[in-house]
């Protein structure tokens, strides 16, 4: 059973998307305004939060900035097609992705099954353990961790998928559509932006320097590649 936190002061949007998300699998739960869905992430375990921006009392962004700081559960905001800067500042904040209103039930319910997948590391038992080291980045893709010299580094799902397809293709240049394409498995929409946002933040995450980055670095006009001497650890 996965737990899923609708947020959205406006009533019936959230009733919309319960019957959207009318399944078996799913327990899902609601609140009215970020205040509310910081109360109860801390008191049950969630597995996704999908979370209007425009708020009373406390907005989407105030209440990703908070959720990020204990919690890495995945993210979707609710916005509005006129909020495209608001979007972009709640993937700033840490958000996994986004629907616009008014939803297409089919898209909703497969963007919620994508990041719970992700989340949960659904079939990760059956995998080998596995490190791949680049430098000094190690990622444990049994543990889901990354550490930089040692210390753990705090990734979001959406975040630690796209390390680890960089890391485990070093030299690649990957273009914005080619990262959204293999991490939200669907159609590139509004890919650049959404995958710059994603590795800004990676970047602040995993670099020394993120203005200069030794690892993640970009090739004007064709994408993003991962740069350094990779080694893999199998057991």
């Amino acid at each position: 059973m996965y737990n899923i936190l609708i947020c959205d002061d406006d009533q019936d949007i959230i009733n919309a998307l319960k019957i959207f998300l009318s399944d078996p699998e799913y327990s899902l739960f609601e609140a009215n305004n970020g205040k509310q869905a910081i109360e109860l992430i801390e008191k049950e375990e969630m597995h996704l939060v999908l979370m209007d921006i425009m708020m009373p009392e406390m907005d989407g962004i105030s209440a990703m900035v908070h959720i990020r700081r204990k919690n890495n559960v995945p993210v979707i905001l609710i916005t509005a097609k006129s909020e495209a800067s608001d979007m972009i500042l709640g993937l700033n904040v840490g958000a996994d992705d986004y629907i616009t209103k008014p939803f297409n039930p089919i898209e909703v319910a497969a963007r919620v099954k994508s990041q719970i997948r992700r989340y949960t590391q659904l079939g990760a038992a059956q995998m080998k353990p596995k490190t791949i080291s680049v430098g000094g980045i190690e990622l444990d893709d049994n543990a889901k961790t990354v550490t930089r010299d040692g210390m753990p580094i705090q990734l979001t799902p959406t975040e630690y998928e796209i390390l680890k397809l960089l890391m485990q293709n070093l030299g690649r240049v990957y273009s914005p559509k080619e990262i959204y394409k293999e991490i939200w498995r669907e159609s590139p929409y509004s890919a650049d932006n959404t995958v710059a946002v994603h590795i800004r933040h990676i970047r602040e995450k995993i670099e020394i320097n993120p203005a200069e980055p030794r690892y993640l670095k970009a090739v004007w006009g064709h994408g993003y590649v991962m740069e350094g001497d990779k080694q893999w650890k199998t057991l």
